[in-house]
């Protein structure tokens, strides 16, 4: 059996008593100056990022919009008589309606008596109806409400 002597590790040189640490290197401050502003970002993001919207807040109803009663051609020779009036956002500019009662000529031509007369029926109207309105006006219009509606 033999045995082999490991030679002894010379040990740290300790710093005398009183003397001053020794500098970090360049890479260990480095690291140091990232890691401090990282956390001073994440801090500031914190408190200076907005507060969300809960998922349920309501818009804020502003100004209903009334807009004079038109036409429509109806199935039959009959016709509709309707009258929009638009309840926007507190927030939206003043709102020209001549893209409402596009939509309205739109969704309401060509339809039957018997179709306008269900109350169910207008009810689904209204909501296709509301729908299209908040494409057109980019959710300024929370709701649109029925001011006239006379069929003959």
């Amino acid at each position: 059996m033999t045995v082999t002597a490991i030679p002894p590790t010379k040990p740290r040189a300790e710093a005398p008593p009183g003397a001053p640490p020794p500098a970090p290197s360049g890479k260990r401050r480095l690291i140091s100056i990232v890691v401090a502003m990282l956390i001073v970002a994440g801090a500031a993001y914190w408190f200076l990022r907005p507060a969300p919207l809960p998922a349920d807040a309501a818009p804020v109803p502003g100004e209903v919009v009334a807009l004079e009663p038109i036409q429509v051609n109806l199935a039959g020779g009959h016709y509709l008589k309707i009258g929009i009036a638009l309840q926007l956002r507190a927030e939206a500019p003043e709102t020209d309606g001549s893209k409402a009662l596009d939509a309205v000529i739109d969704l309401f031509s060509g339809r039957s008596m018997s179709e306008l007369a269900s109350a169910d029926n207008r009810r689904a109207l209204k909501d296709q109806l509301a729908v299209r309105l908040d494409e057109l006006y980019d959710g300024e219009v929370i709701e649109p409400y029925f001011t006239d509606f006379v069929t003959q």
